[in-house]
């Protein structure tokens, strides 16, 4: 397994090719628009080897029987997906922010049970081309960037009724040595500091979409790709100074960009679907679900940082024993570990599928993902609430070190008489930081669209059973 430093290496040995700001980024290692997603991702990898999260971050490979990093592995547990969680709130208390390596993760284990059932069905051999690849992935402890978002263009319309094909990846040429794709793949969370990207489809297809049913894996820098980043809220704050960027080291939310593949060549042995249309929607199902299970980690853990900074910030402002300012705290807590229990629970809930990996409950997973669309919101909320409407109206770190206005901010923004200026300005910089626009914006459709989810907890409901319920308690007979 690498280290962090290590890993920093490896994407300066990439020819990634990645534009932001109307420039070709010639050096984004150590650019500080990518430097802190590259940071928070390089977290994953140095606390692996840290003694104390062993059983959390690493685990033994099912294929070769090695120590592997987790997020690498195939579920083979209810307590495989109760110890995802775990780590993925671990993880972000230390981070703050999405460390990325989340979405390849989930795609791995989607692609895993999926191409299992495809070939056990169709006597294809996609599980075994697929399996060979993952060895590859663990061996190497290669970060992957699950891709399965479209641009979609028309909503109204299907892949294969879109006036610009491209709309949507799709296959556009078959040879004997592989195939050759073109298309997009939109809001790419840590693509650019990935290895590879897991190419999947973004929805069910019918037989009409069947050159849309595609399912790869594709160096960052294969020849074709590039990556346009995109903006994030303050996000040219980084190249400012610390202060104002409020998480200045790991920034905030995951790095994401428009990956365009302009007629990018796939060797066959990297390809895991291509044309098997029926089976679009069980995977773009069982990637959501996995997907939808981590926010009550990687959530909490962000959540416990924004309530511990309010709770600060609290102290700094001499309201901290305000009875009103404890009930509000509290509520924060109520809400987080309110998400936490519906990701333990869908995953403790598991069960085997039949390549003998496990698979959430996909009924809880969607719940819990729609509670994080209301929750997360209503703990910033009521972390602005406490901290103060300072937080977006602070004048610049350079103002505060200016030698006409710094000694009057220094004046007139101190709260309590013992906590520094510079430290109440901090935490007010960090809760800003992680309570506005495109942290939100994540939460909400992050792993796909609340009514994504409204679809499928319906779906998930058993509804007939229900009603059968409520028959035999009301005395009338079951229909026939």
């Amino acid at each position: 397994m690498m280290t962090g430093t290590e890993y920093i290496e490896s994407l300066r040995q990439l020819k990634t090719e990645i534009y932001a700001f109307g420039e070709k980024i010639t050096n984004f290692v150590d650019h500080p628009l990518f430097r802190p997603h590259i940071n928070a991702a390089a977290v994953t990898y140095d606390m692996a080897h840290e003694p104390e999260f062993e059983d959390l971050i690493t685990v033994k490979s099912h294929l070769t029987g090695k120590k592997i990093s987790r997020f690498t592995h195939i579920h083979q547990s209810s307590e495989d997906l109760v110890k995802k969680i775990k780590m993925l709130r671990m993880i972000a208390q230390r981070t703050g922010t999405c460390f990325q390596r989340c979405v390849g993760f989930d795609g791995l284990n989607a692609l895993y049970t999926t191409t299992y059932e495809m070939d056990q069905a169709l006597g294809t051999n996609y599980h075994t081309r697929f399996v060979e690849f993952l060895k590859y992935v663990q061996e190497n402890d290669l970060m992957s960037a699950g891709s399965m978002t479209d641009p979609k263009g028309d909503r109204g319309l299907r892949p294969s009724q879109q006036a610009d094909p491209d709309m949507y990846v799709h296959v556009v040429k078959r040879t004997d040595e592989g195939i050759v794709i073109r298309g997009a793949k939109a809001h790419q969370t840590g693509i650019v500091n990935s290895h590879y990207m897991i190419i999947m489809p973004t929805v069910a297809l019918g037989e009409a979409d069947r050159d849309y049913a595609v399912a790869c894996a594709v160096p960052v820098d294969a020849p074709g790709v590039f990556h346009i980043f995109g903006r994030q809220t303050n996000d040219e704050r980084r190249l400012e100074g610390e202060i104002d960027t409020g998480n200045a080291r790991y920034a905030v939310v995951g790095g994401e960009a428009l990956t365009v593949l302009e007629d990018v060549f796939v060797p066959w042995d990297k390809v895991f679907m291509c044309g098997e249309n029926q089976y679009a929607g069980m995977l773009v199902e069982r990637f959501a679900c996995y997907h939808r299970q981590n926010y009550g980690g990687c959530k909490c853990g962000v959540s416990d940082v924004i309530i511990g900074a309010t709770t600060a910030m609290a102290e700094y402002n001499g309201v901290a024993k305000a009875s009103h300012i404890k009930d509000k705290i509290t509520e924060m807590v109520h809400l987080s570990e309110t998400m936490y229990c519906c990701s333990i629970a869908c995953s403790a809930e598991g069960g085997k599928t039949p390549s003998g990996a496990y698979f959430v409950n996909p009924l809880l997973a969607n719940v819990l993902k729609q509670n994080v669309t209301r929750h997360i919101y209503e703990i910033c909320r009521l972390a602005h609430d406490i901290a103060g409407g300072f937080i977006a109206t602070l004048p610049s770190e350079k103002d505060f070190k200016d030698a006409k206005t710094g000694p009057y901010l220094e004046k007139y923004f101190r709260g309590v008489s013992d906590v520094p200026t510079e430290y109440r300005v901090r935490m007010a910089r960090l809760v800003e930081n992680m309570t506005g626009g495109t942290a939100l914006a994540e939460s909400m459709h992050g792993a796909g669209s609340p009514q994504a989810q409204r679809v499928m907890i319906m779906r998930q409901s058993n509804m007939e059973h229900k009603k059968r319920l409520a028959r035999r308690l009301a005395g009338i007979p079951e229909q026939d």
